[in-house]
């Protein structure tokens, strides 16, 4: 697509009267549809749509040589997916049914309404992106193997439901929709923007803006940029993020902090794809494709009054969903190798033995930090190891363990308690039996998340096993 047209194809005009082309042109260009391609001689058509893919096609009956009702069932056939909407003088009832009998999407009556005919080709268009989303969605999903795993290199996993995201990307990323990226601190949203842009194809960069803490005169000329004398200090013309995008993708980071004066200025520029420098009262359109992320969850933010509605809606075209790292525990001994590799590497030590208990102890852990929690935790437990083997015990204190005492957390579940409560000696076995199998029978790492010693777990597994009752202590 060439920069500033719109839709993406072009759209067929077809009237063996120039005045008539003229003037559907001049409409159409005045609500947006800018791509377009005009034809006079109808024996022309079929050539073109040959060499050339065409998003609608406008089609006059009466003409010379092939007539509009031939050439609709030739368009018909040989390709049906493209829509065609019948733009006549003929007021004929009959001619109406038999054009929409022939797969016409439309019929229009010359002098049509300037709001009836760019109303008919926007819904045309409409229902070709609709077409082309779906039809690139269901071979995506369906397809079991990535076609370019190396756009996705930076992001370690062999989790299915990861791998599954990965190609949805694939499938929307030739797209110009915007993409919106959810997911919690630490997941790498970061990492998802730059595999879909470079899934894209797209010439132009990747520019990546967080607006965390950004008032609305500070984003709007971010983004926008500004003219000469556009306010005290502005000694020279300044380009926004957006024009350093153009052909390329802006990521647009915590859209979640933006305020609502900020909201407005995005939506208009999601929606027309235009947006005025500061100080300058002259348009300037953009081709970049727009990523958009945030670590909130916007559905309760637009129910508390703190996010524009329409905006919401108008960014969940595609959304991309980040799972924590909780939910796909199976990456961990990958993540932990990466991020122990380099931190060998950066740190000039030699690469160290890893204890087997320490991915049972991280799978005890929520990782409400995720992924750069992870890595934080084995750099840490790197830079302050001295011998051979990784030790257990940075782990444990970023875990929240002081020695053998357990952090109580104040966000941990409430406990539900049956109507019949549990005897002491029941509750006692149950806790103990679940913790063996989180810590997949390690009794240190039992004990630790029991808040006990080794020593008191060990006794307790003993006297359950030799029948004893239970005594205080431990």
């Amino acid at each position: 697509m060439a920069r500033g047209e719109n839709p993406e194809l072009p759209v067929l005009l077809v009237d063996d009267e120039p005045a008539v082309l003229s003037g559907m042109a001049k409409i159409l260009k005045s609500s947006g549809i800018d791509n377009l391609h005009a034809c006079s001689d109808s024996r022309e058509v079929l050539t073109y749509l040959n060499g050339q893919e065409v998003e609608v096609i406008l089609l006059d009956i009466a003409m010379p040589h092939v007539t509009g009702d031939v050439l609709l069932k030739k368009i018909h056939e040989l390709y049906p997916h493209i829509p065609v909407i019948i733009v006549t003088a003929s007021e004929e009832v009959d001619m109406a049914v038999g054009c929409m009998k022939q797969g016409a999407f439309d019929y229009m009556v010359k002098a049509v309404e300037p709001n009836r005919l760019t109303s008919g080709v926007q819904r045309a268009i409409e229902m070709r992106r609709l077409a082309r989303r779906y039809n690139a969605l269901r071979e995506g999903m369906l397809a079991e193997k990535l076609s370019h795993p190396e756009h996705f290199r930076s992001i370690l996993t062999r989790n299915p439901r990861m791998q599954a995201i990965f190609r949805f990307i694939e499938s929307i990323a030739p797209t110009s929709e915007t993409v919106l990226i959810t997911g919690e601190t630490g997941t790498g949203k970061e990492l998802f923007a730059e595999s879909i842009h470079a899934a894209s194809g797209r010439r132009g960069s990747l520019v990546k803006v967080n607006s965390a803490g950004l008032d609305d005169s500070v984003f709007a000329d971010t983004l926008f940029g500004h003219s000469r004398g556009a306010y005290t200090g502005a000694d020279s013309d300044r380009k926004g993020l957006i024009q350093q995008a153009n052909t390329g993708t802006l990521f647009l980071d915590e859209i979640g902090d933006l305020s609502g004066a900020s909201q407005i200025k995005l939506l208009r520029l999601l929606e027309s794809r235009e947006y005025y420098p500061l100080g300058s009262d002259l348009p300037r359109s953009t081709t970049a494709r727009f990523l958009i992320a945030t670590h909130r969850q916007l559905p309760e933010l637009v129910a508390a009054g703190q996010f524009r509605r329409d905006l919401y809606y108008r960014l969940q075209t595609y959304e991309i969903r980040i799972p924590p790292l909780r939910e796909r525990r199976d990456d961990l001994a990958l993540l932990v190798d990466r991020f122990h590799t380099r931190a060998c590497e950066q740190l000039g030590k030699k690469k160290l033995a890893v204890p087997h208990e320490l991915l049972t102890l991280l799978e005890t852990y929520d990782f409400p930090g995720n992924v750069r929690e992870l890595r934080s935790m084995v750099f840490n437990a790197v830079s302050r190891q001295k011998e051979k083997m990784l030790s257990l015990q940075p782990f444990r204190e970023a875990m929240g363990y002081r020695g053998e005492e357990a952090r109580l957390d104040a966000a941990e579940e409430e406990l539900i308690f049956p109507e019949k409560l549990p005897t002491m000696k029941t509750m006692t076995e149950r806790l103990i039996e679940e913790a063996l199998s989180r810590a997949r029978g390690n009794q240190a790492i039992a004990a630790g998340l029991l808040g006990i010693t080794p020593q008191a777990l060990s006794k307790r597994l003993k006297r359950r096993s030799s029948g004893s009752p239970e005594s205080g202590g431990g």
